[in-house]
């Protein structure tokens, strides 16, 4: 397994320019065969358009099925975890039209 440590960019995950350069900087590991862990530990916000631009923009690449095959998660917070699971429903609701 890969761990990718979200805190390396801060302790807060609000913006969508923060989330582009967060996904081009993961999406090199999901072409791996190793299953990669996004450790958001020490993540005190995520925004719905940091989770939209960072995890479910990666739906734009590859199907949900694939995107869970290969990734995990570890210590999300609550409202964080809303935050992305928000995300994807609406980025699969938008590609499903």
């Amino acid at each position: 397994m890969v761990v990718f440590k979200f805190s390396k960019y801060g302790d807060s995950m609000g913006t969508r320019l923060l989330g582009a350069r967060i996904r081009a900087d993961l999406r090199p590991l999901l072409d791996g065969e190793e299953k990669v862990v996004l450790d958001f530990s020490g993540i005190d916000t995520v925004t719905n358009s940091f989770a939209d631009e960072c995890i479910a923009k990666l739906l734009l690449e590859m199907p949900l099925e694939e995107l869970k095959a290969k990734t995990t998660f570890r210590e999300v917070a609550p409202l964080a975890e809303r935050s992305i699971l928000s995300a994807l429903r609406r980025r699969q609701l938008q590609m499903q039209q």
